[in-house]
């Protein structure tokens, strides 16, 4: 018979595989933060002669980046706070549209995964 579910022991592995990546998430998340905050604050660039402005061109596109890193990084945080909340109901790596478990391999590596890589492929597949 096919397994339906993950174990408890082996729902308790993930749950601690994505702590650990939850916190390490937070923690560049915070960093990230830290930096607008301070990038934001006052300086002398008012006051600085124009020769600065190429200077000031390159920190608001890396600025920008930083951003969009922190955007994508509160979008991972989520996806590891939902797979948190999964592994709590013990629906944690089923495939979402097969039902199958998803392989302990891709969810090792993408531990917030709710589709299986055929699943996520056919899926692209069908979108082109």
């Amino acid at each position: 018979m096919e397994k339906k579910r993950y174990t408890d022991e082996e729902l308790e592995e993930f749950r601690q595989i994505i702590q650990e990546k939850l916190d390490n998430a937070v923690t560049i998340y915070n960093s990230m933060m830290d930096q607008l905050q301070k990038s934001n604050q006052n300086d002398d660039s008012d006051t600085a002669p124009t020769y600065k402005v190429l200077e000031e061109g390159l920190a608001t596109q890396s600025k920008e980046e930083l951003i969009q890193f922190a955007q994508r990084q509160q979008k991972f945080i989520q996806g590891l706070k939902g797979a948190l909340l999964r592994i709590q109901n013990k629906t944690y790596g089923i495939d979402r549209i097969t039902g199958e478990l998803i392989p302990k391999e891709r969810l090792r590596i993408v531990p917030h995964a709710t589709l299986s890589v055929e699943s996520k492929n056919a899926r692209k597949n069908k979108k082109e």
